[in-house]
């Protein structure tokens, strides 16, 4: 994903580059594409071939190694019957996952789950276009998007419709939004604002703060005076993980603008361990996949390898799921742009999820309540796509 954008992080992982791609001497003018040499998609056996791209070296070393771990978890639990997974090193930048995906067309993969990085996954799409094989990126980035090239990651924007439906169910119709001044959070704020307009609502305020946090008090300050008025409960939207999450509580708290005047709500940068350590935060909401479901898989991880999972780690499970159910679909899988598109989607460790046409993904997602240490779903994920529209 962009560096900018991990999936239900902190927003806190930014890896640096690898080395340049190899040369190639083929002429401009008679350009080789991706499937000229590609292998065959099945094995010997008749498995079908599936590579997996994951960061093995590098800073974020730690992470594709969890990821790894887990998909080999769902190999065994789903598809060993019908996969021969091969994994890839994709490094820390875009030139390392496109040598990675080229070895793997090479291989013969019918299918690619990964890279990461929303700026890999980018870097991918001419060689899909070329004939490449699909790519199934665990980026949450929906600018990177596109048919050839799906995001599986839990997009932010979803979780801010999610947590914004709730709130209006709930009878609130004035919105503000207290963020860090980055393309994550001018993101979330965008994504407010053209939603509560759509769906007939106010938003009376929106400050954005450095992501330093030297001006959180006078930001929030601001945003308390902005938010005056007599129009009902209003709901701050407040996109903001550690270290930074404690100061900007605690300065809306000293404007008044604390959990027992307003209704906090919140994204996915909120679902990580201890968050009802934040006092501040009790009884806030927020959108994500239902806990209880992970739940069993991170006890199952612990016991097979002695530690808990990365919370990225439940992509790749997921991803390995997929494509073992596309592997079933017909004699030597389907692994078409159809296939990855059905409407009625798929189900996973983080609930159900369906791709889009445009590369997006959409994902089912539960509203959450930060209560005493823990959080509590107070509205469940839906269990179908049914009767949904994408949005």
């Amino acid at each position: 994903m962009r560096r900018s954008f991990l999936v239900l992080a902190t927003a806190a992982l930014f890896l640096g580059a690898c080395s340049e791609p190899p040369k190639t001497s083929t002429p401009a003018a008679r350009p080789v594409t991706v499937a000229a040499q590609a292998g065959s998609p099945l094995t010997a056996s008749g498995k079908a071939r599936i590579a997996l791209l994951l960061p093995l070296s590098g800073r974020a070393a730690p992470i594709g190694q969890a990821m790894q771990q887990a998909a080999e978890m769902a190999l065994f639990d789903n598809g060993s019957k019908e996969l021969a997974l091969s994994a890839y090193d994709s490094g820390d930048s875009a030139e390392t996952a496109v040598e990675a995906y080229r070895k793997a067309r090479l291989d013969g993969a019918a299918l690619v789950l990964g890279p990461l990085y929303g700026t890999s996954a980018s870097a991918l799409v001419p060689l899909v276009n070329q004939g490449g094989m699909n790519v199934v990126a665990f980026s949450n980035d929906e600018q990177v998007a596109q048919r050839g090239v799906w995001i599986m990651g839990i997009a932010a924007p979803p979780q801010v419709r999610r947590v914004v439906d709730h709130a209006f169910e709930a009878g609130i119709r004035r919105f503000a939004t207290f963020a860090p001044q980055t393309a994550y959070g001018e993101q979330m704020a965008r994504t407010l604002e053209t939603y509560v307009n759509t769906r007939g609502g106010t938003v009376v305020g929106r400050e954005f703060f450095d992501p330093s946090g030297s001006d959180i008090p006078a930001q929030a300050r601001q945003l308390a005076a902005s938010a005056k008025g007599d129009g009902g409960k209003l709901a701050v939207l407040v996109p903001v993980a550690p270290p930074a999450l404690p100061v900007a509580l605690a300065s809306l708290a000293t404007n008044g603008l604390d959990g027992r005047a307003v209704q906090l709500i919140g994204t996915g940068v909120w679902d990580f361990p201890g968050v009802g350590s934040e006092s501040m935060l009790r009884g806030a909401w927020y959108a994500a996949p239902d806990p209880a479901k992970r739940a069993d898989f991170e006890r199952r991880f612990v016991s097979t390898y002695g530690r808990p999972p990365h919370r990225l780690a439940t992509l790749a499970y997921d991803g390995v799921g997929l494509a073992s159910h596309l592997a079933r679909l017909k004699p030597g899988g389907d692994f078409s742009a159809e296939a990855l598109t059905n409407p009625n989607g798929f189900s996973g460790v983080d609930g159900i999820f369906r791709f889009l046409p445009d590369g997006r993904s959409e994902r089912a997602l539960a509203v959450i309540e930060i209560q005493g240490e823990r959080g509590v779903v107070i509205s469940p994920a839906p269990t179908t796509f049914a009767g949904q529209p994408t949005n």
